[in-house]
């Protein structure tokens, strides 16, 4: 039976979908072809025929998960205005840190897996975050007389930093307390109120 090209389409982008939160939760290699497979709802054969290998598929991965937090930061940044950088901020460190692995933000689950990855695969992922610090920075006015890149930059380090921590902490309230620590240093709401 021939699947017409939508098909295919949605079936590469469920397994995707199914690749990207197996990655985020189990890393490159905890993360084997049988089970993105399975939990996409496919076969292993059906995998390789729409990726190819598993470094396929992570790469693809990695430049989806880039994309989110782009899409999310030009959300915020038309939603909100001048506030955005608060409001980003406190979902980044709030809500979007408090969800399964599966679902967290791809910066900060995946690049340290991106560090170890091959060349290619790191190239698409500067290239990504190039794009997405470029849509952070324009949303950002230059202050303490650094450029917006550089402000870009900074806060995106905390942010993925902050939450990259808050997570390996055991106990909740360290977690409540490095949040808010960040939170206090990107934006002017007092005391980091997550």
């Amino acid at each position: 039976m021939r699947y017409n090209p939508e098909q295919k389409l949605a079936t590469k982008k469920k397994m995707l979908q199914a690749a990207h939160r197996g990655f985020r939760r189990q890393g490159y290699e905890g993360a084997g072809v049988d089970g993105l497979a399975k939990e996409a709802g496919v076969t292993s054969g059906a995998f390789y025929k729409h990726f190819g290998s598993k470094a396929t598929a992570f790469r693809e991965s990695v430049l989806l998960g880039v994309g989110e937090f782009q899409t999310a930061v030009e959300y915020y940044q038309k939603e909100h205005g001048d506030s955005w950088l608060e409001e980003f901020a406190a979902f980044y460190l709030g809500e979007k840190r408090c969800e399964e692995l599966g679902n967290s933000c791809a910066l900060q689950s995946l690049t340290p897996e991106v560090s170890r990855s091959d060349a290619d695969t790191r190239l698409a992922f500067q290239s990504a975050l190039l794009k997405a610090m470029q849509a952070f920075a324009k949303g950002l006015s230059a202050d303490r007389g650094r450029s917006q890149s550089s402000e870009a930059w900074s806060n995106i380090a905390l942010l993925i930093g902050g939450v990259t921590l808050a997570r390996a902490v055991q106990e909740p309230e360290l977690a409540d307390e490095i949040a808010k620590a960040v939170l206090g240093a990107i934006s002017t709401i007092p005391d980091g109120e997550v």
